[in-house]
């Protein structure tokens, strides 16, 4: 084992998803796209349907069939819009898909056909969001379409919210908008007959901020991993959710380093005073940005230690000061003892999601 590694605790993703399906009373669908928001696919589909979870997400054929492979038989909703050259292989993986276009649903319908089976549809409505989707106005067309249609059905109808997670007055108001749109555009749908069996709109921000958001399922991303976003809610105790990456390594040496020596590329980090600077085996191809150089602490001897220098591409080196801990000690990165990466991100302007996914393969995955 690699003494960078990433510890997964899989019994927080169980919490999470008490959590939001006591909360909510509704259907569970959990994103895990971008294996699994870098924490590692399998392993945490598996334990997200043992927990309760009644779908899964991914955003390529690729990861829908990597699910299948894997022993997932659960229903598995492919988010994104495929290639022509994808869609036998989705239909062959028994993926259920959004749409929102005309188009895509004949090449659907013409490949479900030859392979003669009936593929689930989720329409697609764009209410806001300005990425996939069709017009509320359209949608009732092509609602009739799929229902009609010999070798598709209506497995349901979704849309995306831009700026859910948002407490600014006019963000809740966009988002009040698009909630009024899809109820709308939902409403003529069922007008003519037909039954979209599942309604999903909610994702992380949604779930905390927007019980009007919710219909029949709900689909938070970054809440199961553990963060949540920023704001008191009403809705969801969200002091309860426990992010599950903890990023851990080892102090593999440990030098004296006197006042005024440099440490690292470009010089960038002096010796204010005579100290002991430690290397650990984790740098920015491990995912580690090179943004938080001389910008981010690490738990090393149950204290916080900042990193000294330029992160390099494969190691960083740490502040000890003049009682170090032992070589070959663990250290916790982000999460554990350590502040988590949600606070991570915070400090280079980013968000969680980019910090777990951009965890490199190279670090292993262990589950706890």
């Amino acid at each position: 084992m690699r003494a960078t590694r990433a510890v997964i605790h899989l019994d927080y993703l169980r919490k999470n998803i008490s959590l939001v399906k006591e909360g909510t009373k509704r259907l569970l669908c959990m994103p895990v796209k971008a294996d699994a928001y870098g924490h590692g696919v399998l392993p945490v589909a598996r334990a997200a349907l043992a927990a309760g979870a009644d779908y899964l997400a991914v955003a390529t054929v690729r990861e829908g069939e990597e699910l299948r492979e894997g022993g997932v038989d659960a229903p598995v909703l492919l988010l994104s819009i495929p290639l022509p050259a994808e869609i036998n292989a989705l239909v062959g993986a028994d993926l259920e898909v959004l749409a929102g276009d005309a188009d895509y649903l004949d090449a659907l319908e013409s490949a479900a056909g030859t392979a003669g089976k009936r593929v689930p549809v989720h329409l697609k409505i764009d209410t806001g969001m300005g990425r996939i989707g069709c017009t509320p106005e359209s949608a009732p067309d092509l609602a009739e379409k799929i229902a009609r249609s010999r070798h598709m059905r209506l497995a349901g109808c979704a849309t995306h919210l831009a700026v859910s997670d948002s407490l600014a007055a006019a963000d809740i108001a966009y988002t009040k908008q698009q909630i009024a749109l899809f109820t709308g555009a939902v409403g003529a749908i069922k007008a003519r007959g037909i039954d979209p069996a599942i309604v999903h709109a909610a994702n992380t921000g949604a779930v905390t901020f927007h019980e009007d958001s919710w219909f029949t399922m709900v689909r938070p991303g970054i809440l199961l991993y553990g963060y949540p976003p920023e704001g008191k809610s009403a809705l969801i105790d969200t002091a309860a959710i426990r992010p599950l990456m903890e990023l851990k390594t080892n102090i593999v040496y440990i030098k004296f380093v006197r006042k005024g020596q440099s440490v690292s590329y470009g010089r960038i980090w002096t010796a204010a005073e005579d100290t002991h600077v430690g290397t650990l085996p984790l740098g920015y191809a491990d995912g580690l940005s090179r943004l938080l150089s001389n910008n981010w602490s690490v738990l090393a001897g149950n204290r916080l230690c900042p990193l000294a220098g330029r992160i390099c591409m494969d190691q960083c080196m740490i502040d000890l000061g003049a009682e170090p801990p032992a070589r070959w000690d663990e250290v916790s990165v982000f999460g554990g003892g350590a502040p988590h990466a949600g606070i991570l991100a915070r400090r280079i302007n980013t968000i969680p999601y980019e910090v777990t996914c951009g965890i490199n393969k190279r670090v292993p995955r262990v589950y706890a």
